[in-house]
């Protein structure tokens, strides 16, 4: 939702960016390697220790990295396969760095078990999230649907989680957060599940109607036959 709306908005403003970075002779692949070394430095090193603020700044100067290394590659006409792979797998890696600083901060220093339980639940539904939809292409359907895409996640996250370290609320404010976000990932998990069992039964239909006496293909045959 979030992603569709402002992908349009921050390609316009990262495109002379992209254009610059392309003169220079700069990969897309490595601006890929570099956003997330920095997506990962800036949550591993600050979210742990209770810098939140400082973690934040650092992970959003970084993660719009994943949409310039796009525009670099439509620029460029070297979008491929590989260039997908590698944004979509170092995705994960980024998204698994920014909840597993906020688990390590709330299981140590910051004394909740319940906000860690919180953030590892984000963490490992967020990841199953993504997983249904690359095993669902793997199989050659689409489940390209649900109310918490990685976009989505991550703004809601970053943005409660900046403003939790920028003005010192209360960590209730973060947990509600997390607890609203663990839920819309187990709804989308759900919705992408039940898009896939469609598009199953549907196959499986067509299968089975095919197949029938009287069918389209057998009245052709019947046909041919008089």
């Amino acid at each position: 939702m979030l992603n569709r709306f402002a992908r349009a908005i921050v390609t316009r403003i990262l495109t002379p960016v992209a254009r610059a970075l392309v003169a220079l002779r700069i990969s897309p692949d490595v601006v890929t390697l570099v956003g997330t070394l920095g997506v990962v430095v800036g949550a591993l090193a600050f979210y742990p220790r209770g810098e939140l603020l400082w973690g934040t700044v650092v992970i959003m100067a970084f993660v719009l990295s994943d949409t310039l290394d796009g525009i670099m590659a439509r620029l460029t006409g070297r979008a491929s396969s590989w260039g997908a792979f590698l944004d979509s797998t170092l995705d994960r890696v980024g998204d698994a760095a920014v909840f597993g600083g906020l688990v390590l901060y709330y299981a140590g220093e910051g004394d909740d078990v319940l906000m860690a339980g919180l953030a590892l639940a984000c963490l490992v539904l967020g990841q199953i999230v993504s997983y249904a939809r690359a095993r669902a292409e793997g199989l050659g359907m689409t489940a390209a649907v649900g109310i918490a895409e990685r976009a989505d996640r991550l703004l809601v996250v970053l943005v409660a989680t900046g403003l939790v370290g920028l003005f010192g609320l209360p960590s209730v404010v973060l947990g509600v957060v997390l607890a609203l976000l663990a839920v819309a990932c187990l709804v989308t998990v759900l919705q992408r599940m039940l898009t896939v069992r469609e598009q199953v039964l549907r196959a499986h239909q067509q299968e089975t109607d095919a197949g029938r006496p009287g069918s389209l293909t057998g009245s052709s045959s019947r046909g041919t036959d008089a």
